[in-house]
């Protein structure tokens, strides 16, 4: 198991079993579900249905903690075509557009570093997302070709960053 990350009393560690039902909350419809899990992510879900769609201890999955130990965000790593893909990224409904976001990922990218000798950073996120665009963007990563093998060309962008800015 992965060591946490504490910074500034907030907290990113290894996602625990009784998290999902915390997190399975934050969805308010198929939407929301889609963007977050993509296509294959089965709506409504359950449970059982949840784990195994979001590969729920098949990659490292983390969860941020507000130094008063209240889950606030969620998001996976793992290898995909030579880099760390950063996938399945989310904040809690009530603190979103406040940097949580972008705490996440500069958290995820700090774990990530240290579980892997990859030189570079991806992710995909639906064009309509709009504020998740505009975070990964501004922590450096810049849309790219999308790649030939992956569904979604039309609906979603590609975007890549170096693990050194």
């Amino acid at each position: 198991m992965t060591n946490a990350l504490e910074m500034e009393g907030w907290c990113l560690e290894p996602a625990r079993d009784h998290d999902v039902d915390e997190i399975m909350k934050w969805f308010d419809g198929e939407h929301s579900v889609k963007i977050w899990g993509g296509p294959k992510f089965r709506y409504p879900f359950d449970r059982e249905t949840f784990l195994a769609d979001s590969h729920w201890g098949d990659m490292e999955t983390f969860c941020l903690r507000s130094p008063e130990n209240t889950l606030r965000a969620f998001g996976q790593l793992y290898e995909r075509d030579g880099r760390i893909n950063l996938a399945r990224l989310i904040t809690h409904p009530q603190v979103r557009r406040q940097g949580v976001g972008r705490r996440l990922m500069k958290m995820l990218m700090s774990i990530g570093t240290d579980l892997s000798a990859l030189d570079e950073f991806s992710l995909f996120v639906y064009r309509d997302n709009a504020p998740a665009l505009e975070c990964y963007r501004s922590l450096g990563f810049e849309i790219q070709e999308y790649p030939s093998n992956q569904i979604l060309a039309d609906e979603c962008y590609y975007l890549t960053r170096p693990v050194e800015i």
